[in-house]
């Protein structure tokens, strides 16, 4: 089954978090098929928080792939922003 999760990167106590479609079967920080965003949790003043490739992330959702619930929290998040933006 593929899913769409985060995948820790960045370094100690400064984490950063890809947004990456994946066989549920592998590990998290392990092979990816293809990354759509990412998620930077501890950003500041311009830095960029949040960014999602909304056109892939449905492409995979039609092709069956499951969110994680964090992912599905993010997506909200970026739709919403996406909305506003336009």
């Amino acid at each position: 089954m593929v899913t769409i999760r985060l995948a820790r990167g960045g370094s100690k106590k400064n984490p950063y978090y890809y947004v990456t479609v994946t066989d549920k079967r592998n590990a998290n920080t392990g092979r990816f098929i293809e990354r759509v965003g990412f998620y930077n949790p501890t950003a500041r003043g311009q830095e960029e928080k949040l960014r999602i490739d909304l056109d892939r992330v449905s492409y995979w959702q039609g092709q069956g792939a499951q969110t994680s619930e964090r992912v599905s929290t993010l997506l909200k998040q970026a739709r919403t922003s996406a909305a506003v933006a336009a």
